[in-house]
C-alpha cells in the first residue's frame, strides 16, 4: 500500500502542529485516517463504512 501524501488535519484540532489531532487523506477509492502522534498507524476504509460509523455516532449523540 502506498502512503498518501495529502494529509489534512481536523479543524477541531486548533492551530499549530500539536500532536493531538486526527488527520485524513484520500484517494479516489479510499479514505485514510491517522492520529498525528502515531502517524505510522493508518486506518484505511471506503466512504460507505465510515459514513455508517459517523451516522451511528451522531444518532447516539442526540
Amino acid at each position: 500500500m502506498t502512503t498518501p501524501d495529502n494529509w489534512q488535519k481536523s479543524s477541531y484540532s486548533g492551530e499549530g502542529d500539536g500532536n493531538d489531532c486526527l488527520e485524513l487523506a484520500s484517494t479516489p477509492t479510499t479514505l485514510h485516517l491517522r492520529e498525528s502522534d502515531a502517524p505510522a498507524t493508518i486506518i484505511t476504509t471506503t466512504p460507505a463504512p465510515l459514513t455508517h460509523l459517523l451516522d451511528a455516532i451522531r444518532a447516539q449523540a442526540l
